[in-house]
């Protein structure tokens, strides 16, 4: 089983570099774009695979993006199959990459959470100096 693990992640990299390569040489809808592959999660048997994208063009959403990727999707397999040196090409399946929007949302909660407690600071000192004793850790 580690073997296989080894292989996928080969197949996931290669996937990933080509896909690259390919959307940013070969790709001339012009719906696609500036788009970052950020990466590729190959199912076990190899037959599927998840090809997560960033776009770097505001003007263009990210649904319009992954539609012209989606119809691209033919055209990159056939391309990988020149390139790889597998018998099968897994099926490109392109998902919306989400991870930056999520991580500026944690950000932002966490900022908020450490304002609040910066606010409240103030308030709790006060009353610890208005002769209470201050609890045990």
């Amino acid at each position: 089983m580690a073997r296989d693990f080894q292989r996928s992640r080969r197949v996931e990299e290669q996937i990933q570099r080509l896909l690259a390569e390919l959307v940013r040489r070969e790709v001339k809808d012009p719906r696609v774009g500036s788009v970052t592959i950020t990466a590729v999660e190959v199912s076990r048997d190899l037959s599927h695979a998840k090809v997560y994208f960033l776009p770097f063009d505001a003007r263009r959403s990210v649904a319009e993006v992954g539609a012209a990727l989606a119809s691209a999707a033919g055209f990159l397999r056939v391309h990988l199959k020149k390139q790889l040196q597998m018998r099968h090409v897994p099926e490109l399946h392109f998902v919306a990459d989400e991870t930056i929007d999520r991580a500026a949302r944690l950000s932002a909660l966490i900022n908020e959470a450490v304002a609040g407690d910066a606010a409240r600071a103030p308030a709790a000192a006060a009353m610890n100096d208005g002769g209470e004793d201050e609890p045990a850790p």
